[in-house]
């Protein structure tokens, strides 16, 4: 018994140091990309990035287009998957016991979730782009909201199935109809663990690149029409970071960290919710 517990001690040990070594190997690499972009980018952080436009080579100027244009194909995004995401998450879980429709959508739904980012770029200009003949915003919108809805429909379905059923039926006695339990009762208890999913899914689309790079394309000028290319974040980083101008290659730090504080910021409100779940249930 004891050279058992002792071989039980020692294998127990050795996993656990290799389980911390692990940890911290990934956090040695994310601790460097974040000092990487602090050390580079923080010194662009100026009320200048967020009030001029973005500058020819050898000019100062900002990233106040590219920063709105970016605000408004997420905010688009978001309107387009969430409504869809949820209700599609609503059925796979309150309805989709029976039949062969909802394996088929949870099919679909892992496959849009692991597929990525630039095929659903090349989707939707092959879809809207080639027909309209032209890249807008409408188009960067439509591919981050296919983005968006594969991670709302996973999260509302999975929040929904921690429901304890006793809730639905003390619902269902009190003579309520099935939406109204739905609506009133399992979507309010599930709506701070939807409402992380949603943050998740804006931080995953915030630094998308290659779906805007077929869709929205960019727009060194100021644009707010969402009918015509659109500067965003992600491309303008890509482009001037390939360039041979220091000061494009500043702006692209600026940026660059600009997108990490705010997908950061995102995960912890989103954290920080889930937590909150964690403690009510």
């Amino acid at each position: 018994m004891d050279t058992r517990y002792l071989r039980r001690r020692f294998v127990n040990g050795f996993n656990l140091t290799i389980s911390l070594l692990a940890m911290a190997f990934g956090l040695f690499w994310l601790g460097w990309i974040l000092w990487t972009l602090l050390s580079q980018g923080f010194h662009g952080l100026s009320p200048t990035l967020f009030t001029q436009m973005t500058p020819p080579p050898g000019s100062n100027g900002g990233l106040y287009n590219a920063i709105v244009g970016s605000f408004f194909m997420t905010m688009v995004a978001t309107l387009i998957g969430t409504p869809v995401g949820i209700l599609a998450g609503t059925y796979l879980a309150e309805f989709g016991q029976k039949g062969w429709l909802a394996p088929t959508t949870r099919f679909i739904n892992d496959i849009l979730l692991s597929a990525p980012s630039i095929v659903i770029g090349l989707f939707i200009y092959e879809v809207y782009v080639v027909n309209v003949k032209h890249f807008s915003g409408w188009a960067g919108s439509m591919a981050l909201s296919l983005i968006v809805i594969p991670v709302v429909v996973r999260t509302t379905e999975n929040m929904l199935r921690l429901v304890p059923n006793t809730l639905r039926e003390a619902a269902a006695a009190l003579g309520a109809p099935q939406w109204k339990i739905i609506m009133l009762v399992t979507l309010r208890a599930s709506r701070a663990g939807i409402l992380t999913g949603l943050l998740l899914a804006v931080a995953r689309i915030s630094g998308e690149t290659a779906p805007l790079l077929f869709t929205a394309l960019n727009n060194q000028f100021w644009s707010s029409n969402m009918n015509q290319p659109m500067a965003n974040l992600p491309v303008v980083i890509f482009q001037f970071a390939m360039s041979p101008y220091q000061d494009w290659q500043h702006l692209a730090w600026a940026g660059a960290l600009l997108i990490t504080l705010g997908v950061l910021t995102l995960n912890i409100f989103a954290r920080v919710f889930f937590r909150q779940k964690t403690a009510l249930h």
